[in-house]
């Protein structure tokens, strides 16, 4: 086995025994991005020289006695959360030179464990969109198949950690945006609670729905992540001081007692490809074969989701972006004779279609006359929504649903059609709605060899049973094992 395809847990072993140095998993890691990324267009941004240095920090600290649990671990940080000296430019042209003076709280915890930064991963500019194709860049390509959509927002983490370019990485999702290209690209992908990793640092689109969260190859992997990132942060105001536990522990837990929720209104979703269902029938069946126990239950206000998430998304996007101006920071145009023609030509020129959208979309639902008809309203059923969960938990420890409604599709066929496109997160939105946690886990492969994903829902700060359930389902199939050919 090269180091790159080691996994997280693996190669802390092998480190903390100093089997092999920091050094050399970095070297292979870079050497591995170096062979493939003109294959996959995972990166905007490789940090070879400060990784390497950050890998050898590693092996001194390992050298006196101080290896944790992501001590020399190469990671990958989607480009929406802010790193000192390194530029970020959340997939958008209008922060094309963008360097922050600051770290993002959680980098600020990955560096204190000791781990190694190797770049920053592409994604759908400021984070709208599923497939990444709406990066301002360049597309990133499924390593599973390279005519297909990686997933998106965070389609370049999870597309890097796939096909070995990093042993994990940090992606956020606002409506599905790290499970779905998760189960788009075969690995793991979690959205903690709502308030349970610190936003400070991370780029707004959405800020009620925002949440940094891990990708990896493994649960165990996700779980190691979650530790690393995960605590109460007095620089953001939206972090709870819920104490974190370690969500390793879970892990060994049997599944005998807990019970799965299976909505109706997921199995009976309109445009659910038959393969997909197939697959996470069968992760279901398996589940009940470990001793889990199968309970019906009823989201009735899920079918409005779609319909919330893009008047209450857009609506905050529209104020969170209004700072994009051209005066402070960011790209500014050049040939105004005036301040109103630079604030729309650096504006038209710097966001790409898809946020023009959206911005349009929620300056639209918050003008006056229409703030109580759009936002108030979404505002109410959003609330419902999160009433269908609690509701639901008292029947269940945990539901289960897919986590998108199809396979990966191809590179262009739905960037012209909006609303299709939009579909993509049907089964994803809800949980970012009601703040709850999800993840993706690997449950099955079309047959065109395209991984599909199982989403499990817990609630809220129960991060520990979802961790619990999706461990003893990987160790149960081999989904895992499986590897892209590249």
């Amino acid at each position: 086995m090269k180091l790159y395809e080691l996994t997280i847990s693996e190669a802390h072993r092998l480190l903390k025994n100093r089997e092999i140095s920091a050094v050399e998993l970095t070297r292979s890691v870079l050497g591995r991005i170096a062979a493939v990324e003109e294959q996959v267009d995972a990166f905007l941004t490789i940090l070879e020289v400060p990784a390497l240095e950050q890998a050898a920090a590693a092996d001194r600290a390992i050298a006196a006695g101080r290896c944790r649990a992501l001590t020399g671990i190469p990671l990958g940080i989607k480009d929406v959360v802010c790193t000192r000296g390194v530029a970020t430019t959340c997939g958008s042209k209008i922060l094309e030179n963008f360097i922050p003076p600051y770290d993002a709280s959680v980098i600020g915890r990955l560096k204190q464990e000791g781990a190694v930064i190797v770049g920053k991963l592409n994604m759908d500019e400021f984070a709208m969109g599923s497939s990444t194709e709406n990066s301002g860049f360049k597309p990133t390509r499924n390593p599973w198949g390279t005519a297909c959509i990686p997933g998106g927002s965070s389609g370049g983490s999870a597309a890097a950690v796939a096909a070995g370019m990093c042993l994990g990485a940090l992606g956020s999702d606002t409506g599905g945006s790290i499970r779905q290209p998760a189960s788009h690209c075969g690995v793991v992908g979690v959205k903690p609670t709502y308030g349970r990793v610190s936003r400070y640092g991370l780029v707004a689109y959405a800020s009620s729905l925002d949440q940094i969260g891990p990708i990896a190859r493994r649960v165990a992997d996700a779980a190691t992540l979650l530790n690393g990132i995960a605590g109460y942060d007095p620089a953001d105001s939206t972090s709870v001081p819920v104490p974190v536990p370690d969500y390793t522990t879970a892990l060994p837990e049997n599944l005998k007692g807990v019970k799965v929720g299976i909505a109706r209104e997921y199995s009976a979703s309109a445009g659910l490809d038959p393969e997909v269902f197939a697959a996470v029938e069968g992760a279901v069946r398996t589940l009940e074969s470990l001793g889990a126990e199968l309970v019906e239950i009823s989201l009735p206000h899920t079918r409005y989701a779609v319909a919330v998430y893009y008047v209450i998304a857009p609506a905050e996007a529209s104020s969170n972006l209004a700072r994009y101006d051209g005066v402070k920071y960011g790209c500014r145009s050049a040939d105004s004779a005036d301040l109103h023609t630079m604030y729309r030509r650096t504006r038209s020129r710097g966001f790409g279609a898809e946020v023009q959208r959206r911005i349009i979309i929620g300056t639209y639902c918050l003008s006056a006359g229409y703030y109580d008809a759009y936002y108030g309203k979404a505002s109410q059923v959003r609330t419902l929504i999160l009433q269908d969960f609690k509701q639901a938990f008292e029947a269940c420890d945990v539901i289960a649903c897919p986590t998108a409604p199809t396979p990966a599709f191809k590179i262009g066929e739905k960037v012209d059609d909006p609303l299709t496109m939009y579909l993509s997160d049907i089964f994803t939105i809800s949980a970012n709605l009601a703040g709850i946690p999800a993840l993706s886990v690997p449950c099955g492969f079309s047959g065109k060899g395209l991984p599909i994903g199982l989403q499990l829902m817990g609630r809220h700060f129960n991060e520990e049973m979802l961790f619990r359930v999706a461990h003893r389902f990987e160790q149960a199939t081999d989904f895992h094992k499986r590897r892209p050919e590249l």
